[in-house]
């Protein structure tokens, strides 16, 4: 887009402030709008391989990450009933050493503030919150800003409106597995969590993975398991009920697993949702990314990564295309060969995570033949991905 006209973003969450920032940095205007009236981030921790943070880093934001985020040294699978490690994939200075990019964990409020921030800072960004966008797009863009927008991205997450204005475009599904999320303070937690790792626990139908959070000085655990699509009133906050539905789930494992899972003071359950693979723009004036065209289940730890990887990618495109519909083939036509690829890693790790029977077996023995090299290896595709010479 020769004139740089500004762009409209509906949504304020990672997805959206990164898209923002990575359009300002093209040249671009930026009107980002959010119907919360303050940005108050739900959630816990969150995963930025470097894939990620390598665009983040780009943006100029390594100072403020490495004020909050802690780099593991390694990504450890273990056994959820005996504890016993099965794989090790070296990061922290391996990472920034193999991927050209290092591997954090930081509380997911503390992304979206720093984001907040630099795009607050920004000339040719601006943010309107308490504005929510229904309906027509364009049209009530239009209302909230009183002016049309050479392009609109619809960046407004797994329950996207701006999804309805795209014809063909993916529909939301549950996946049959649901999370639940609980930050426990490191004096609680179980001695086999480790303050300098990433610990995913595997069992039958189930994995727990545990992370440090360096600022609340806690663990960030997110435990997957079988479930149902809970209604807007039970899912996302704690009951007593969840609390015993939770500890039905991993009954059988660890002790110590099992008693931090109990006793734990609060655990928000979360129904995991995916969206098929359908269109992801117009084909003139709107396009989706992040989870409002592709949102995937977390057995790869992809979500985020995947939405900061389309916001690089599409402002690239609107930069280098005349039009907004060859920027936006272009963007659809390079990104989902990756979200694809994605999705199947995350289908793989899904299988062997919830192994069971000789399946479980059969795993554990494949990962013993496995060195951590091997392991660092098959990662390559995903992690260097947009690392000088890949």
């Amino acid at each position: 887009m020769h004139d740089r006209s500004p762009i409209a973003i509906v949504g304020a969450g990672i997805a959206g402030l990164t898209m923002a920032l990575c359009l300002a940095r093209q040249g671009f205007e930026a009107d980002i709008l959010e119907q919360a009236e303050a940005l108050e981030e739900v959630g816990a921790g969150l995963q930025l391989s470097p894939n990620a943070s390598r665009i983040l880093i780009e943006l100029g934001l390594l100072p403020q990450l490495q004020a909050v985020w802690s780099e593991p040294v390694a990504i450890v699978l273990a056994d959820g009933y005996s504890l016993r490690p099965l794989a090790r994939v070296p990061a922290g200075s391996n990472a920034r050493g193999r991927w050209a990019a290092p591997y954090g964990v930081l509380h997911r409020a503390s992304l979206q503030r720093i984001l907040l921030d630099a795009v607050q800072s920004e000339p040719r960004c601006r943010l309107h919150l308490g504005t929510r966008i229904a309906g027509d797009p364009a049209e009530a863009i239009v209302d909230a800003i009183g002016r049309r927008p050479a392009a609109i991205v619809g960046a407004d997450g797994i329950r996207s409106e701006v999804r309805a204005a795209v014809p063909g475009a993916g529909c939301v599904r549950f996946s049959g597995n649901v999370a639940w999320r609980l930050m426990i303070p490191r004096a609680q937690a179980a001695d086999c969590l480790s303050g300098d790792r990433v610990t995913a626990f595997l069992g039958p139908d189930a994995h727990l993975v545990a992370y440090p959070i360096r600022e609340t000085d806690s663990f960030n655990l997110v435990a997957i398991a079988s479930g149902r699509p809970a209604d807007e009133a039970w899912a996302g906050h704690n009951s007593e009920e969840r609390q015993r539905v939770l500890a039905a789930a991993f009954e059988c494992w660890h002790a110590s697993l099992l008693s931090m899972l109990k006793n734990a003071a609060s655990a928000t359950y979360w129904p995991l949702f995916t969206v098929d693979d359908g269109a992801w723009h117009n084909g003139r004036d709107i396009v989706l990314i992040g989870d409002a065209a592709h949102a995937m289940t977390p057995f790869a730890a992809q979500g985020a990564a995947m939405a900061i990887e389309d916001a690089r990618e599409l402002a690239h495109c609107l930069a280098g295309c005349a039009d907004p519909s060859s920027a936006f083939a272009r963007y659809e036509g390079t990104r989902k060969p990756r979200i694809g690829r994605v999705r199947s890693r995350g289908a793989i790790n899904r299988f062997a995570y919830h192994a069971r029977g000789p399946l479980r077996v059969g795993r554990d023995l494949i990962l013993a033949l496995r060195s951590p090299e091997a392991l660092a290896a098959d990662l390559d595709w995903l992690y260097g991905y947009g690392a000088a010479g890949r």
